[in-house]
């Protein structure tokens, strides 16, 4: 494996001839040689490569199936010298009957051979008329010049280097019946499944089968690597395209196109130690289960061993909670903010309250909470005006902001109060001996605890609950006060990552906003991310940017969602961002910004370990009550060494 565990697997669509055994073993021996020179580790071919698919009654010839083991003869000895896994398909007859087969090859040996279990005999399919199903096989070995080579649907290959590195091998069909043996061989431990396949092409199946594989591949929880027949194949009544499907965990993160008719290679990096992490936390996995079942075949490691680190051969994108296509983020936009109402409209309904007392800002975070608590209570069927908005400006208070919050709270036709908190700041100023000069910890804090505090005391006087509005990247940061703006009695936005708040409210912006509300929203999507606690610039501007003290939110959501959804360690998570923001920032900052967040995500879990209720939003969450149970006083010194070490 690579230093980081990734392991570089690839499928291949060679160019075909029907039944020319010499001819396809020419082409798999180039595709072998693209996949050398592509530092490619586990290679995968169609089905029935050696042959083709579409021989029909040829299969039934000596002179074929001859032919096809001599091929897998000179194929197996091409990889002499190369610890590459090759995965080819052919004919093989075995006591008076014919299996549609895959043999791993690897260094000149044939590893093992694995038959078809599904034989479909439906629609354009006739395998029946020629091969037997895995079921049907009366041996566990094969002689193939002289050697004793294991055959059965029952084989799992586990990799002399690592235990974790486990495969194993399922033919076209397998994939289509309801229990697919790469399901059993999942949970026996395998993390690359791998087809070789002859689906051929029909209107709308291209995204039926990219559908089936990334779902075979959640479901499994395990990177799924298929190869397609080539456009070489018969077309006497069907056509085949080539479709090679690259997908890990859910999501395809390769894919070759299709109707192309010379060689093609379709590689990707999978990231083992992530489904290892996947695995482990999903506690109903159940890694291991009937692993009995399986005979495990020894294989050597394939990866480059003059290679430690080489380019990335996977997409890693800046904002990993966003999704890239804006179709997809109005959907997912839709359905965080229906998430919050729906959470909150049952507080609401439950408790029986009056009013939603909220305070706004003027910044992103208020203002989305704001939104919730308009449209929860629009949905009860109450005004909007049952919701408080409460403005509380301090010292750090610009114009901007102050305009901003409101104009929207005014917009929305929420109820507006005004509290000014510096009269009373400068008063706890003097009650606890503080210089109001000076603008430190304590300064910021006592503005933030006194906001609170009128929070509180008017959900008290009015019958109402205090909306709570620090997002997920400030609760992974400690970035508010304790028992200031970190406490209320429903936290509606704890769940949702800072870079993608903005998305949201730009959502309602576009399709629930009136004129006037949209006018104040893009304004405060603009508007730097700031907690004014600091007084602002002598031209009026906002002086203490968040940003400028801690670092993006956009280098800080991609350490947490990494470190978080995959539990990969600092080193890792560096040589992933130093992928994802390249040209944008350098090593140096990358550096410096991970070391803030590994020293705050520890030093401020006491916050964390107690946060009003909120709800969860998105696969990764910091609930103390659900996905992240952490000591308060847990020691930071491992991974902070490691990013010393860097």
């Amino acid at each position: 494996m690579q230093k980081y565990g990734f392991s570089r697997v690839a499928a291949a669509s060679p160019e075909l001839r029907v039944a020319d055994c010499s001819f396809n073993a020419g082409k798999i021996k180039e595709a072998i040689d693209l996949a050398r020179q592509s530092q490619v580790e586990y290679l995968v071919l169609p089905e029935l490569s050696i042959t083709g698919y579409t021989c029909a009654d040829l299969f039934m010839q000596r002179r074929l199936l001859d032919s096809a083991l001599d091929a897998l003869r000179d194929i197996a000895a091409y990889t002499t010298g190369h610890d590459i896994i090759v995965i080819a398909g052919l004919p093989i007859d075995i006591r008076g009957r014919l299996f549609n087969c895959a043999a791993v090859l690897q260094n000149g040996s044939i590893l093992g051979i694995v038959p078809k279990t599904c034989i479909p005999g439906y629609s354009e399919f006739y395998e029946p008329r020629w091969f037997a199903g895995s079921e049907e096989l009366e041996s566990k070995t094969i002689k193939i010049d002289g050697a004793e080579i294991p055959v059965g649907a029952d084989l799992m290959f586990v990799c002399e280097a690592s235990n974790n590195l486990v495969f194993g091998v399922e033919i076209c069909e397998d994939l289509w019946v309801p229990i697919p043996p790469s399901s059993r061989l999942a949970q026996a431990g395998a993390v690359l499944l791998f087809n070789p396949s002859a689906s051929n092409e029909l209107v709308g199946k291209a995204d039926y089968r990219r559908q089936l594989v990334s779902s075979q591949s959640a479901s499994c929880v395990a990177a799924y690597v298929y190869a397609g027949s080539n456009t070489g194949e018969s077309t006497t009544d069907v056509v085949f395209g080539g479709h090679s499907i690259i997908a890990e965990n859910g999501v395809t993160i390769a894919e070759s196109e299709r109707f192309t008719h010379e060689t093609r290679l379709t590689y990707a990096d999978i990231d083992i130690p992530r489904i290892q992490y996947s695995r482990m936390v999903m506690g109903t996995f159940r890694a291991g289960k009937g692993a009995g079942d399986y005979r495990e075949i020894s294989y050597s490691n394939p990866a480059p061993s003059d290679v430690e680190v080489r380019e990335l051969a996977r997409r890693v994108v800046t904002n990993p909670f966003v999704p890239g296509n804006p179709l997809q983020r109005d959907e997912r936009c839709q359905e965080i903010m229906s998430i919050q109402t729906s959470g909150l409209m049952k507080r609401i309904r439950h408790i029986g309250t009056k009013q939603a007392v909220i305070g706004i800002s003027g910044g992103l975070d208020s203002t989305l909470a704001l939104l919730v608590a308009v449209r929860s209570m629009q949905l009860l069927g109450r005004p909007a005006s049952d919701v408080l908005a409460v403005t509380m400006p301090g010292f750090g208070t610009t114009n901007r902001t102050y305009d901003n919050a409101v104009g929207l709270i005014k917009a929305l036709g929420a109820t507006m109060m005004v509290v000014d908190i510096k009269a009373a700041c400068l008063q706890h100023f003097e009650d606890v001996g503080h210089d109001k000069d000076v603008h430190d910890l304590t300064y910021e804090n006592v503005q933030a605890r006194e906001r609170t505090q009128i929070l509180m005391d008017l959900a008290n006087k009015n019958g109402g609950i205090v909306i709570g509005t620090g997002d997920l990247s400030e609760l992974a940061l400690g970035w508010c006060t304790y028992n200031g703006d970190h406490m209320s009695m429903y936290g509606v936005n704890s769940g949702i990552p800072k870079t993608l708040i903005k998305y949201v409210v730009q959502w309602y912006a576009d399709h629930e906003a009136d004129e006037t509300a949209q006018k104040y929203l893009h304004d405060i999507i603009a508007t730097g991310i700031s907690p004014e606690l600091l007084p602002p610039s002598p031209t009026g501007e906002i002086a203490q940017l968040t940003e400028n003290i801690l670092g993006p939110y956009d280098v800080h959501d991609f350490y947490l969602y990494y470190m978080l959804r995959t539990g990969a360690p600092p080193a890792k998570i560096l040589y992933l961002a130093e992928h994802a923001f390249k040209g944008i920032f350098t090593r140096e900052q990358l550096v410096q910004w991970i070391r803030v967040f590994y020293g705050r995500f520890f030093s401020q879990q006491f916050k964390r370990s107690c946060l009003p209720d909120g709800p969860k939003v998105g696969t990764v969450s910091l609930s103390p009550r659900g996905d992240w149970r952490m000591p308060s006083d847990a020691s930071a010194a491992l991974w902070l060494k490691e990013i010393e070490d860097l």
